[in-house]
């Protein structure tokens, strides 16, 4: 019966009586409350919520309305956002064909083009930069945003990771963090760099967590900072990038890089990864100023045919 299954259509006729909106209603207390990505995934769900979308009845031919809401989204937010909603809501329609026993014909998302990928970003700080964030970052209630961005700049862990690191998580002796839980599933632990050690040494402990602040929070105090510091357009994922690109910089193998960021595809760890051509030039020059000179022998002369 259609009750068995929080009043979702189990039957054709019974979908003229249902719409878009309590599949993802569904969807929404089942499988996003299982994730850990749940807040931002509630976020794309509540946006196609309030679309016609989700007023659209599932008896009704359906590729019209994602369609509708695919170029509704792009004249208010970037192709790549709006194929990571669709994402969520291809996946819904999987879930309510194949688990659910809803009756569509055809999962519509699939019958529409996406929008194309977004090409990877380039952002990076650029001389000045850091010193401006560090200067703005001055009011008493952000008191943790500081040292949490000199973290990420510093080690490139998500902000997830670290507002997730709790003291017991940490051997600051050993200069490693051991990540429990992250983006990926599996656990990793951090080596941690000596100005890492540095700045977690000189937190404050007042409870578990070393950073006792919620996602929201920090999301809030972030934005304030870069209005302050007139850098609008960086995000605080962006820092992860900076951090990545500086360890390619400084000599780090890209084994040695992954294990710290917790990439496993490489791939993905180029696409964070933009290094500047003029640090790239310093170290090549480095390396020729320190190759030793080799005299040439007498042989080495000799055997050379004249002109």
């Amino acid at each position: 019966m259609a009750i068995d299954r929080a009043g979702l259509p189990q039957t054709v006729r019974e979908l003229k009586g249902r719409t878009v909106g309590d599949l993802l209603k569904r969807y929404e207390e089942t499988i996003t409350s299982t994730k850990r990505g749940a807040e931002v995934e509630r976020y794309r769900l509540k946006t196609m919520q309030r679309h016609n979308l989700s007023k659209a009845r599932l008896a009704q031919p359906l590729a019209s309305a994602v369609a509708a809401y695919r170029d509704d989204r792009l004249k208010v937010v970037k192709g790549e956002t709006v194929r990571r909603e669709l994402t969520v809501l291809r996946h819904c329609f999987e879930i309510a064909m194949k688990e659910w026993g809803v009756p569509l014909p055809n999962n519509p998302v699939k019958q529409i083009t996406l929008p194309k990928p977004s090409q990877a970003r380039e952002i990076r700080l650029f001389e000045g930069d850091e010193a401006v964030l560090i200067h703005e970052s001055t009011s008493p209630s952000a008191r943790y945003l500081l040292p949490l961005m000199k973290l990420a700049i510093e080690m490139g862990m998500r902000r997830g990771e670290l507002l997730s690191l709790r003291w017991d998580h940490l051997d600051l002796e050993q200069g490693l963090a051991y990540l429990p839980i992250t983006k990926i599933g599996s656990a990793r632990a951090v080596p941690l760099t000596p100005v890492a050690i540095a700045l977690l040494a000189g937190v404050m402990r007042v409870e578990e967590r070393v950073f006792p602040v919620s996602a929201d929070a920090v999301r809030h105090a972030w934005a304030r900072l870069r209005k302050r510091a007139g850098l609008d357009g960086l995000r605080f994922h962006d820092l992860r990038h900076e951090a990545v690109s500086r360890f390619f910089e400084i000599g780090l193998s890209a084994q040695e890089v992954a294990l710290i960021s917790g990439h496993r595809d490489m791939r993905m760890l180029a696409r964070y990864t933009h290094l500047r051509p003029a640090s790239i030039s310093d170290k090549l020059a480095n390396l020729y100023s320190a190759e030793p000179s080799h005299p040439r022998s007498e042989n080495d002369a000799e055997s050379e045919e004249p002109n």
